[in-house]
């Protein structure tokens, strides 16, 4: 694309639009999370004032110097995965199930923040493990985000040589593909997590969102509760969960993205007069379908190089 093209009156104001969308979006949002959090925050911490003045009041040999100490052991213990209610030891968070699900939630860029290397070399190690692993994370997501979309087309395919009608059955297609993958990726999930955490339905499916969006606050982590025993296939579970979890969430978000990428066509034809590149105008409307020019790349499953 030449430059004098890029800063066209079309493109510029299609992007100061975008932008402009994109600041309010985030703007309203700001303000959301502050009228909903905000009165309950300072309730918090008013509360906690009260706490911590009753428990000077009952334990008076306790000081401030003395809360501080006590309150530095309690948040060691929950670094390193221990439990204060056991007077027995555990492994802590260092396990191999548990490091293999951290190695997990570093390549995926999740980071929960529950868990985090404190040696020397561990820190270290992690710079360079994220460093290759990341791209190859993304690699493979790629590969297997590719698969799928070849089973969904072979299905569509089939479908459509029955019935003749390509719009509507991939239309059908899509929908069934993603509410297979909400119930996969997200109901049945939310159910082990409510039965092995004790979340409530709500908390387990904002923490699969928060997962598998890679946002990972951290507030809600699964197999990391110290007071808890899990069984042994949990991790393997929740890394499978996870990585084919991912996958799925970028294409429905790559889906999301081409229906904006649209909506900002739409705009720059009706607002400048502007026709897509290399394509007449009457194009899109002959293909309203976002994902059919991705799909129809796809004949068959990517061979391995």
């Amino acid at each position: 694309m030449k430059i004098k093209e890029m800063f066209s009156l079309a493109r510029v104001l299609s992007t100061l639009l975008l932008g402009l969308v994109y600041v309010t979006y985030v703007l309203v949002g700001g303000v959301v999370f502050w009228k909903l959090e905000g009165d309950l925050g300072q309730k918090d911490i008013g509360n906690l004032l009260l706490s911590k003045n009753r428990l000077f009041e009952r334990y008076t040999c306790l000081n401030q110097e003395g809360l501080e100490e006590v309150a530095k052991v309690v948040q060691d213990a929950s670094k390193a995965g221990l439990s204060l209610k056991r007077n027995s030891t555990s492994d802590g968070f260092w396990k191999f199930t548990s490091s293999a699900v951290f190695a997990a939630t570093v390549v995926t860029t999740i980071g929960y923040g529950n868990m985090s290397p404190s040696t020397t070399a561990g820190q270290i190690f992690c710079v360079f493990f994220a460093l290759f692993g990341i791209p190859l994370n993304l690699v493979v997501l790629n590969r297997v985000g590719k698969y799928m979309l070849a089973i969904e087309r072979s299905f569509s395919n089939f479908l459509e040589g029955k019935t003749k009608r390509r719009t509507c059955t991939r239309f059908f297609v899509h929908l069934v593909s993603y509410l297979s993958g909400v119930l996969l990726f997200f109901v049945m999930p939310m159910m082990v997590f409510q039965l092995q955490e004790s979340w409530t339905f709500s908390q387990a499916i904002y923490y699969c969102f928060i997962t598998l969006s890679t946002i990972g606050f951290g507030d809600f982590v699964a197999d990391s509760n110290p007071d808890k025993t899990y069984p042994q296939w949990y991790s393997v579970l929740m890394a499978s969960w996870i990585f084919f979890g991912l996958a799925w969430l970028a294409l429905l978000i790559n889906h999301c993205i081409d229906i904006l990428e649209r909506l900002n066509t739409h705009f720059k034809q009706t607002w400048g007069g502007q026709k897509p590149e290399g394509k007449s105008a009457d194009a899109d409307v002959n293909n309203p379908d976002p994902q059919l020019e991705e799909e129809d790349k796809i004949k068959k499953p990517p061979v391995t190089e």
